[in-house]
């Protein structure tokens, strides 16, 4: 029967750890590397699909007969109807003016039986 050489793996692997030379220096920068790589790969990918998920969300736009989410720009691709126009305020990136605006507010009473 073979005897198996996992030990002397392991020792060399260990020794070479240790070592203070440029090999044992260049094994530690490499698992440091996939650690760190291990590490921060999730959460790129993460971030970087829920940027994705936001840009498709805002191209998606919902048909007013049927309901269908599409990314069609003229007409619905589950029904066929035209999809409304959009307003003019959305793609330009103008925002609306609310300086001259009031809002009118009115207390109603919960107890009082007349309001």
């Amino acid at each position: 029967m073979q005897r198996s050489r996992t030990w002397l793996w392991l020792l060399l692997a260990l020794l070479l750890l240790l070592a203070p030379g440029p090999a044992g220096r260049f094994v530690l920068d490499l698992l440091g590397g996939i650690t760190l790589l291990l590490v921060l790969l999730p959460l790129l990918l993460g971030a970087a699909g829920f940027v994705a998920w936001q840009v498709i969300q805002r191209r998606l736009r919902t048909c007013e007969s049927c309901g269908f989410a599409s990314m069609e720009k003229e007409f619905c691709p589950a029904c066929g109807s035209a999809f409304a126009a959009p307003t003019a305020g959305a793609e330009s990136g103008e925002q609306f003016d609310v300086s001259n605006v009031t809002i009118d507010v009115q207390v109603l009473n919960e107890d009082d039986p007349s309001s």
